[in-house]
């Protein structure tokens, strides 16, 4: 299921959407899309490794990024 979902950008970042979604034949709606899902596994991925750094873990980069995928 898909939910919509409205941001405001400044004219500056919209003008950049337009000219990347163009350079890579994709919608705006479609590059954002994957914009957001890159961001938020990248950010599960730096939150494990900062876990498992902590706690004293031995884990490579590879390691945590197969936990995550």
């Amino acid at each position: 299921m898909s939910q919509m979902i409205t941001i405001s950008l400044p004219d500056e970042t919209r003008t950049a959407l337009d000219d990347a979604a163009n350079e890579e034949g994709l919608s705006e709606n479609a590059l954002v899309e994957k914009a957001v899902s890159d961001y938020l596994f990248i950010r599960r991925f730096r939150n494990l490794r900062e876990r498992l750094i902590s706690q004293g873990n031995d884990f490579t980069d590879q390691n945590v990024f197969d936990f995550v995928s």
